[in-house]
């Protein structure tokens, strides 16, 4: 009785919020509504679209505050920090006269710190931006409709699929293998610290074609972090490998039609499959890649191979060899996930018989790792509920550019947005010819690894690496060690 009462009141509940999601007005406003007002003029039609619904400009207004937020990440995140041992320094104080619980450790924590903690954290800032972004929806147009978007129309298979392909790559059995593979390459330089180097940065992108951009991402951060980072290089060589990696991954994704999220948008709706993938934009990706590579190969040559391989500690434990057949049944679960990537039911559910699994066999597993893929896909929910709202001025920016310029504005924009949107909003645009869908595709991979917003999988790196990092990731260093990649890549699809 009470579950058939549960079901009824389910069901009930289903029923009324599709009545009052019928009864809203569309929302976002249609870009068809602002036909009245289109232009010859771009600014003059921007500035019609923003008279014709005056909500658009507030909310790239919050957008813009957002991406400012994200580049004073790294000062807030030393406030915090100054705060945190002024209290600790208070407390000690009151500790020499009595401490409340003898066990030198602080009473309590700083309130104040832990808060510019959490503004610093760059996978928290879209959604700390996204609480303001509903509440001036609810000022504009009223709850429903707040409610309606955030709930309803907001996708987020994308998050959802980063933090499960995320929890999953950086698992004992995967990262072994990849690893293993990775040795095999870098034992061809003699196992030293730059073969290493340069086989992470070349093979990692190349696989996120197979197993996805994220998972490449994950297990070319944790191996870097591994095989290089630890080995602490100087600051400007550590910009400059995670300016690479992403730029890499960013491309790396596009010898396939499923692996890249700013390809997918776009596959289906153009009709894009394999082989058109790899050979339009394979092999432009592939030289892309070895060229940058082996230009900051070039630049960085006397530190990369100056670096030595840590001191093998020999009372550490020496890990045991994973079965076979576990490391196949942890492919056999990444494989069903990217199959099922569209699917948010299949592959969550997929997911928890994979946690069954890994309980069932916990002796060859590490922990469950569920922070950092939460926070990733935390962060990438709060930029796809702002990148909605954005349409009204990247459709007619990107609508009325013709080749080379489409390319460089698809390049420029992804820094400040998503590309998987950027893509996504050219599908939008009626008329493209192949040699502009191929430049707005391009352009948009080519600029993934400006900043930490402009691929999906570049958060999940940087929540690894940033360790490495003594004062945060700061987006200008982000900017200035891709950037040289970027130009490169950018020759290579224009180009060659």
């Amino acid at each position: 009785m009470l579950v058939g009462t549960l079901v009824l009141a389910g069901l009930a509940s289903g029923l009324a919020a599709a009545e009052v999601s019928a009864a809203l007005p569309a929302f976002p406003r249609p870009l068809t509504d602002y036909v009245a007002v289109e232009s010859p003029d771009l600014m003059a039609t921007l500035v019609g679209r923003a008279r014709a619904e005056p909500f658009n400009a507030v909310a790239t207004l919050v957008f813009v505050l957002a991406v400012l937020h994200t580049f004073l990440a790294g000062k807030i995140r030393h406030w915090a920090h100054v705060v945190e041992e002024r209290h600790c320094a208070r407390l000690a104080l009151k500790r020499e006269a009595s401490d409340g619980n003898d066990d030198g450790a602080p009473d309590e924590v700083s309130f104040g710190g832990q808060v510019l903690h959490f503004f610093g954290e760059v996978e928290a800032i879209f959604g700390i931006w996204a609480v303001v972004l509903g509440a001036t929806i609810v000022g504009f147009k009223g709850l429903d409709t707040a409610v309606h978007y955030v709930a309803d129309t907001v996708n987020y298979t994308e998050p959802m699929f980063v933090v499960v392909i995320m929890a999953l790559a950086s698992t004992r059995p995967v990262l072994r293998l990849a690893e293993q593979a990775m040795r095999a390459v870098a034992s061809l330089g003699g196992g030293r610290p730059v073969a290493w180097w340069l086989s992470i940065l070349t093979v990692a992108p190349l696989l996120g074609s197979l197993i996805t951009e994220p998972a490449a991402m994950t297990i070319g951060a944790l191996l870097l972090a591994k095989q290089f980072y630890a080995l602490n290089p100087s600051l400007r060589l550590k910009y400059a490998t995670l300016g690479l990696l992403f730029v890499n991954i960013s491309i790396g994704g596009t010898l396939t039609h499923f692996a890249a999220p700013p390809v997918l948008m776009v596959a289906a709706a153009w009709g894009w499959d394999m082989k058109y993938m790899f050979t339009h934009f394979g092999w432009h990706a592939i030289s892309g890649i070895v060229l940058a590579n082996v230009a900051y190969l070039l630049a960085f040559r006397k530190e990369l191979f100056a670096l030595r391989p840590a001191a093998v500690d020999p009372t550490a434990r020496v890990e045991e060899p994973v079965p076979a057949w576990v490391t196949a049944v942890h492919l056999v679960f990444l494989g069903f996930t990217v199959w099922m990537a569209h699917y948010p039911a299949l592959f969550i559910g997929g997911f928890l018989f994979y946690l069954a699994f890994a309980q069932a066999t916990a002796h060859h597993q590490s922990k469950v790792e569920l922070k950092s893929p939460l926070l990733v896909g935390f962060f990438l929910a709060g930029l796809v509920i702002h990148g909605g709202l954005q349409a009204w001025w990247i459709q007619p920016v990107l609508g009325r550019l013709g080749e080379i310029p489409l390319f460089a504005g698809a390049t420029i924009l992804t820094a400040f947005n998503d590309n998987a949107l950027i893509t996504y909003l050219a599908t939008l645009v009626p008329g493209f010819s192949e040699q502009l869908k191929f430049a707005v595709v391009s352009g948009a991979v080519t600029g993934g690894g400006l900043t930490v917003i402009a691929n999906a999988p570049n958060p999940a790196g940087q929540s690894i690496l940033q360790r490495y990092f003594p004062e945060g990731i700061s987006p200008l260093g982000l900017l200035l060690g891709a950037l040289v990649p970027t130009l490169i890549v950018a020759f290579s699809f224009m180009v060659l």
